[in-house]
């Protein structure tokens, strides 16, 4: 079973699959993010862009997640925004034409929240955010549309609170969460820190 986790940027993907990681035995998660980072290293900075315009991408991330889903056993979680309708065809789309077991989650939240996240994970601001700032709109818009239905809302719950309504959806059972208020906290700095975008 895939699940994908959309949302805007700084909705929570990213921390929502690695609680789900944590918490679902034989999971793992491959980041379709990093196929997009790798095409931008071999092209000159001049001529990149939003990498999921490069037909590279998207066929790059369909191949991994078709391989990883047909060798592996245990669940797989890729967080990724796309709002594309094209795109997502070409992914998650053809994921579920091949005959893959596709669970689909979009995390909503009002503008507001987004950014309130976005400020919060930063240590430069919002200015470091700024891609993410200025499609925090065009994301949410697009992914209330049916088409990227489930949809999960975000603003009153937390991490732990989202995985278990993902979880439950798909009928998977998670293993309790027995983290602490402090140990949360670090954990999901820790995750933080690990995917902090510097470029």
């Amino acid at each position: 079973m895939l699940l994908w986790i959309n949302g805007p940027f700084g909705g929570g993907k990213t921390q929502t699959a690695f609680e789900l990681h944590r918490r679902l035995p034989g999971s793992v998660v491959c980041d379709p993010e990093e196929v997009g980072f790798g095409l931008h290293r071999i092209i000159p900075r001049e001529l990149r862009g939003d990498f999921q315009d490069l037909p590279a991408w998207r066929q790059g991330v369909y191949e991994a997640l078709d391989l990883v889903l047909s060798k592996h056993d245990g669940p797989v979680i890729a967080p990724m925004t796309v709002v594309e309708s094209a795109y997502f065809a070409e992914t998650v789309g053809r994921l579920r034409e091949k005959g893959h077991d596709v669970r689909h989650f979009a995390l909503l939240a009002e503008p507001e929240t987004v950014l309130k996240r976005l400020r919060e994970r930063g240590l430069w601001g919002l200015r470091h955010e700024s891609f993410a700032v200025d499609h925090v709109d065009r994301c949410l818009t697009a992914l209330r549309r049916p088409e990227f239905a489930e949809h999960i809302h975000t603003d009153t719950i937390d991490i732990t609170d989202v995985a278990d309504r993902i979880a439950a959806s798909a009928g998977l059972t998670l293993t309790p969460n027995t983290d602490g208020p402090l140990r949360k906290r670090l954990r999901r700095a820790a995750v933080g820190v690990r995917h902090m975008r510097l470029m």
